[in-house]
């Protein structure tokens, strides 16, 4: 249990008794052995650590107890602690303490709970990032270089009649253009950013009896589906998470789509295609011994209308090593794969399209800089759109410039926290867990 607070230690002190007899309130020991008391009955044998501020994760006084893990000695502890003074912590409220004293900002504050969620090692790397102030630091740069330019406009606004240097010039203009476009690249991060810390759904999607199932099964490395001769075996959706490339995908294996049999059939084609409209790619497969039959085709072109890509995957290429495509659906689809789910061939070129896809072909390492949540893309995108109109207006009044460049300051305040309004950081917090 942890406490933070003016009052941490006090409260603490209240409840603890030293085995060795020293005071928790005025020793410099920072860790002491003893047990929590309530009146004269012992509660738990405990471990008491001391940090004081500003030298503690919330830069206030903590004190943390380190209690047996049943749930009867840490809810007796914690009803006494309340009885003292103490009160329950709001969802976040340790990490925002921290925030608001100062000790981080809101970028690395955002990459604690991005660590506690992280699903992958390439997840855990991103949030580290973040956390180390990789992102803050390229926000930070920018804002100086902005905070400069407005400097120099606003001393052309404020003192016009004095024998200054020209300040408004085309260098500051070249200036601001390369912020403009150190702007635009960090947000082509944000897709890979968003890949790495939420992942991504793909659906395979066909025709019955073409394999899909199986390709589940290849692309899991383990017998998950039913896999038969029979067409339609699968009725209900299947989903797993696997990793590919260091980003999770939700792979979903749904049924075959047709006109369904019986009432069965119809509720797996119809989560089949709610699957659908909710992937980010899909796994169109077809037969290399049976390719492009108008089932194919009408389904293509009900695929096509996702406006999500579509990766061709050409199965049961052990039995037909060179399938023939029409001529038409070259160049149809995201990309076209040739495979045998049953031996395995092709399934690492699959996974490297299917990575490539949903990174659009980028090769940004989670440890680089990036952009990973939506409300920073959105700030950054404000403060791009500000920097532009000022560049499309540079010839105007200076009074006018400054009021883009505030915009766009204000706008990448947002991302660190330096301007967040408290509304916004309430809803950041709030996806916190307690006692984060």
């Amino acid at each position: 249990m942890r406490l933070s607070g003016p009052d941490a230690i006090r409260i603490a002190a209240a409840v603890f008794r030293s085995t060795t007899g020293l005071d928790i309130r005025t020793s410099p020991r920072r860790i002491f052995h003893g047990e929590i008391r309530a009146a004269d009955e012992t509660l738990d044998e405990v471990l008491v650590h001391v940090m004081r501020a500003p030298h503690s994760y919330t830069c206030e006084d903590v004190v943390e107890i380190n209690a047996h893990g049943g749930m009867a000695p840490v809810q007796a502890i914690l009803e006494l602690l309340l009885e003292k003074g103490a009160r329950l912590a709001e969802p976040g409220e340790f990490t925002k303490r921290a925030f608001l004293n100062g000790r981080i900002d809101l970028v690395q504050a955002e990459a604690v709970i991005d660590r506690i969620r992280a699903r992958t090692r390439a997840g855990l790397r991103a949030a580290h990032a973040a956390a180390s102030g990789a992102l803050s630091k390229a926000i930070a740069s920018m804002r100086d270089a902005l905070l400069d330019a407005l400097a120099r406009i606003e001393a052309a606004v404020d003192f016009p009649e004095e024998d200054l240097p020209e300040l408004v010039t085309p260098e500051l203009r070249t200036a601001l253009n390369e912020i403009a476009g150190k702007m635009q690249t960090l947000l082509e991060t944000s897709e890979a950013g968003r890949l790495y810390r939420e992942g991504a759904a793909a659906t395979i999607a066909g025709r019955p009896n073409v394999g899909k199932s199986s390709l589940f099964n290849a692309l899991l490395r383990d017998a998950r589906a039913i896999v038969t001769a029979q067409p339609g075996t699968t009725r209900d959706l299947l989903e797993e998470v696997i990793t590919i490339q260091g980003i999770p995908v939700r792979i979903s294996d749904t049924a075959g789509l047709r006109q369904p049999h019986d009432e069965v059939e119809r509720l797996g084609v119809d989560k089949a295609r709610n699957a659908l409209t909710a992937a980010d790619i899909v796994l169109f497969v077809i037969e290399a011994t049976n390719p492009a039959t108008p089932e194919d085709e009408a389904l293509a072109t009900d695929l096509e209308a996702l406006g999500v890509p579509v990766l061709l995957v050409v199965n049961k290429t052990d039995l037909n090593p060179g399938p023939t495509l029409p001529a038409a659906w070259r160049g149809r689809f995201a990309g076209v794969c040739l495979l045998s789910a049953q031996t395995g061939a092709g399934l690492h070129e699959l996974e490297a399209a299917l990575a490539g896809q949903l990174l659009h072909g980028t090769c940004l390492s989670p440890s680089e800089v990036l952009i990973t949540r939506v409300h920073q893309r959105d700030s950054l995108r404000r403060a791009r759109r500000a920097l532009q109109h000022l560049l499309a207006e540079f010839d105007a009044s200076p009074e006018f410039l400054s009021i883009d460049l505030r915009d766009a300051l204000d706008a990448l305040g947002e991302i660190t926290g330096e301007t967040a309004t408290e509304d916004v950081l309430d809803r950041i917090f709030s996806s916190f867990c307690i006692g984060k």
